[in-house]
């Protein structure tokens, strides 16, 4: 028994000592990393104060404060950065769908400012403002090396008062200014629409009236239609939407999803993870899908296109998205302020990444520009040719009834329809073509 104690106490002994002999290093190596933390701690400190008694003018402490917690923010991506309590205020009621501005989503590309897309019917689309723009300018002042938010502060100003941004486009041999007057943004996040016999759903914002407009949207589509029965698909218009909510493009993929993952997100740890899974009901009933996505969808928008497509859900067609794949959380500060912190990837269903990527399109189709001059060479063009139903005294067509020649009519009068759609908006019209081929072929045996 004894021989067994002594062992037993052998033993103790000998993982003290061999836990001591590996903890050693890492717990002195812990106080040099904290040691040399407290260091910086104390360099930042000696800064401050004699920036506070030396700087050449006289500088407010809170605001260098926030400047340095910014900067701080600012270096680690694009999207973490430091919300003052106004800033925080104006994030929180634009996820209600209401603000006051220009109405476009931007980033920071190379130390310049650039749009992700303007927000549809706001006053920076309606000047011609589009995505992959970048704003060198705001009213003759030079943006480059200011901080995104500090930026954006300088295009913010009184509802009805004009701003002047310079803007270098792709494709033009020098930069250009575009006036804007300011206004109240109010989005709606979800506009309707019946073209043909397909339903476009025009998804501008992912905030909190998205999927109830989505929802109501889609219903009174179908009803005006006369059913589901008379609908050949839908259109999920998401192009030159920025994202927004999480939560908002998971319950729009999970619209038109029975089962299945939608979309995960990792963080630095792993029991961070969270996955996200559809849930019975498919508010489309099976319809075909074709989703619109071009350079300006990001974020939210990403989620869904990647979601539908993964699934074969959904027809993916335009060009390649923005490549947002990161999530943000918001977490509130002392003083009202809030701190934006990128904490997570975000993975489609078959676990791509899109950061950087984007989502590619099943059938890329790019959007004509209208040519300057393309309007005056309408006017000018050749003028409709004549045909035999023309003529004074023709012969009427004796082998169609009353009914079949009415139906004729109608079929051409939704070709001219099609046709105008096609030189209004090439991509949608592609769109609306596929879900016409498909309905054409039926489902599946």
């Amino acid at each position: 028994m004894q021989k067994f104690v002594m062992a037993a106490a052998g033993g103790i002994l000998a993982g003290i000592v061999a836990t001591t002999q590996i903890a050693g290093p890492l717990v002195a190596q812990e106080a040099k990393g904290n040691a040399n933390v407290y260091e910086q701690l104390d360099l930042f400190g000696d800064i401050f104060e004699r920036i506070r008694a030396q700087y050449v003018e006289e500088v407010e402490a809170g605001e260098l404060i926030e400047a340095a917690i910014d900067g701080m923010l600012t270096s680690l991506d694009p999207h973490s950065s430091y919300l003052s309590p106004d800033d925080a205020e104006n994030m929180r009621v634009q996820t209600r769908g209401e603000f006051g501005g220009l109405g476009i989503e931007v980033t920071q590309e190379d130390g310049f400012v650039k749009v992700v897309s303007p927000i549809d019917s706001t006053p920076a689309d309606e000047a011609g403002v589009e995505a992959g723009d970048f704003i060198t300018h705001v009213d003759g002042e030079s943006l480059l090396g200011l901080t995104l938010d500090k930026a954006v502060e300088m295009m913010r100003g009184p509802v009805g008062s004009e701003i002047i941004i310079t803007v270098v486009r792709e494709g033009e041999d020098e930069p250009f200014d575009i006036s804007i007057i300011r206004d109240t943004i109010k989005l709606t996040a979800v506009r309707a629409r019946t073209q043909g016999e397909s339903v476009v759903l025009r998804v501008t914002t992912f905030n909190d009236q998205t999927y109830p407009n989505l929802e109501e949207g889609l219903k009174k589509q179908v009803e005006e239609a006369g059913g589901m029965d008379q609908v050949n698909g839908i259109v999920l218009d998401l192009r030159n939407n920025p994202g927004g909510l999480l939560t908002q493009a998971i319950k729009v993929s999970d619209a038109f999803l029975d089962s299945g993952e939608i979309v995960s997100t990792r963080g630095r740890q792993a029991a961070d993870g969270e996955r996200f899974n559809a849930s019975e009901g498919d508010l489309a009933s099976g319809k075909p899908i074709v989703v619109l996505i071009n350079g300006g969808s990001a974020s939210a928008s990403e989620i869904v296109a990647g979601a539908l497509q993964d699934h074969r859900r959904a027809i993916v067609v335009g060009t390649k998205s923005f490549g947002k794949g990161s999530v943000q959380t918001v977490m509130p500060l002392r003083g009202d302020g809030a701190m934006r912190l990128t904490t997570a990837r975000y993975y489609t269903p078959s676990g791509r990444s899109i950061q950087a990527l984007g989502v590619s399109p099943d059938i890329v189709v790019q959007q004509p520009r209208r040519r300057p001059n393309e309007a005056e060479e309408e006017e000018n063009g050749d003028r409709p040719s004549r045909s035999e139903a023309d003529l004074r005294g023709r012969l009427n067509n004796d082998s169609l009834s009353e009914d079949e020649i009415r139906q004729i009519e109608e079929d051409r009068a939704k070709a001219d329809a099609a046709a105008e759609l096609r030189e209004e908006d090439y991509q949608l019209a592609y769109a609306i073509d596929i879900l016409k081929g498909l309905s054409a072929f039926g489902p599946a045996d």
